[in-house]
């Protein structure tokens, strides 16, 4: 039996999905409003906002003790929520990617895509040698979880891999039992 993605990947994908959406309209937003605030000197009547929250930011403007804070959101605003978005589309690629577990001689490994780890269940707690070996390739003992376990990326596939006591018992490399990527040529064709 094999071991496959966490039946909750579709909402985890759906909750990231959701965020990278609004962490996108908030960019948009600020964007709109602080162009809207350049070329008439208030926020009041902007789109995408209330008047509200437009008087707001023009008392924010007005009472602000610092130079380069004259305008609605300030350029580390848009820095961040931009690096925000670039975090979520990562995080969106990896997990519509997917990754699957495996079985191995006295345990198993699970992607557990809700937890964004990788997780190596044992029957019998490994040796001194063992321990030190996952800790070597970043993985930690989780009690909640009773696993050990590391951030679910491809590192951590590429970390798995190196490590003789887990591989799958059906001979293929713990990389074979990943699904493809595309690459960029063939997803251009």
């Amino acid at each position: 039996m094999a071991y496959t993605q966490s039946t909750s990947d579709g909402q985890a994908l759906e909750r990231q999905m959701s965020q990278l959406e609004q962490a996108k309209e908030l960019q948009e937003t600020m964007k709109t409003v602080n162009a809207y605030w350049r070329k008439f000197g208030t926020c009041v009547g902007a789109p995408c906002i209330s008047e509200e929250q437009a008087k707001k930011l023009d008392n924010k403007i007005a009472t602000t003790r610092y130079s380069w804070e004259k305008q609605p959101f300030s350029s580390y605003d848009l820095t961040n929520n931009n690096a925000t978005i670039k975090r979520l589309e990562s995080k969106v690629k990896e997990v519509s990617k997917g990754f699957n577990g495996w079985e191995f001689d006295g345990g198993r490994a699970e992607a557990n895509t809700e937890a964004d780890r990788l997780q190596l269940f044992f029957g019998e707690r490994p040796d001194d040698k063992q321990r030190a070996v996952l800790k070597s390739n970043g993985f930690k003992w989780a009690p909640s979880q009773e696993a050990w376990q590391r951030q679910l990326t491809d590192n951590a596939i590429y970390s798995a891999n190196r490590i003789d006591f887990i591989k799958p018992t059906d001979g293929r490399t713990v990389r074979e039992h990943q699904p493809k990527v595309p690459s960029r040529d063939e997803g251009a064709r």
